[in-house]
């Protein structure tokens, strides 16, 4: 688990790293919010610890921004700030914050909340499939198309999971007949070009997003062209 600790005082930074790191988390520091977003650019974390007040952005500023992109949406990020006013923890939790703590703050405490946090957040990744607008319920089995309800059969709800738990990978006919409906390929591949080709008309201006990969099988992807 890797989480970035964006935090302008280096005392408090280091104790935090050091408390992370003896609990086996990998851990990057930031005074700055231009180094965070450098860095977010390369590699996404699974959890932020956020302050506040930086000396070149504001911490609120950056958390608008990392709720709004998609890529950056579903990371947890815990505020850590000097202000104790019940405005600013409201307005920050109301962003799209996943908790708030005020300095000075208990490292144990910080850690059982960074827990609960990362736990809570795996269990909504088990629950949940998101990509470009395609919700999926697994628990309730529902999907949604930009808020707008999909009816999809058992298997073709199975073959769009499984395609978008594994976004932009090429997925033989092989790998998709045995995961979605656990047999052996044996030379019969038109089962699963028929629910391609059906499950496609129910995605509607979305199906463009399943790409034939030719001689291979197919992929989810946000790119727009075939192989």
């Amino acid at each position: 688990m890797l989480i970035y600790i964006v935090e302008d005082d280096s005392s408090i930074q280091k104790l935090i790293e050091y408390a992370l790191k003896s609990k086996n988390y990998q851990t990057k520091g930031f005074e700055k919010g231009k180094e965070f977003f450098k860095e977010l650019a390369k590699d996404v974390p699974d959890m932020i610890l956020l302050d506040i007040m930086l000396p070149d952005m504001d911490g609120v500023e950056i958390l608008k921004m990392l709720k709004s992109a998609p890529h950056t949406a579903s990371i947890p990020v815990m505020m850590l700030t000097a202000r104790t006013s019940e405005y600013d923890i409201v307005s920050s939790l109301d962003l799209g914050a996943d908790d708030y703590m005020t300095k000075p703050f208990s490292v144990l405490e910080l850690l059982s909340r960074i827990n609960a946090l990362l736990r809570r957040n795996q269990r909504q990744l088990e629950e949940f499939l998101e990509f470009e607008g395609i919700h999926m319920d697994l628990l309730r089995r529902q999907v949604t198309m930009d808020g707008q309800p999909v009816n999809l059969t058992y298997k073709e709800f199975e073959l769009l999971k499984y395609m978008m738990s594994n976004v932009d990978i090429v997925l033989s006919r092989e790998m998709l007949l045995n995961s979605v409906w656990g047999y052996d390929y044996e030379g019969e591949t038109r089962t699963v070009d028929m629910h391609i080709k059906l499950l496609r008309e129910k995605l509607a201006e979305k199906r463009t997003f399943i790409h034939t990969v030719r001689g291979v099988g197919y992929k989810i992807s946000a790119g727009d062209k075939n192989e």
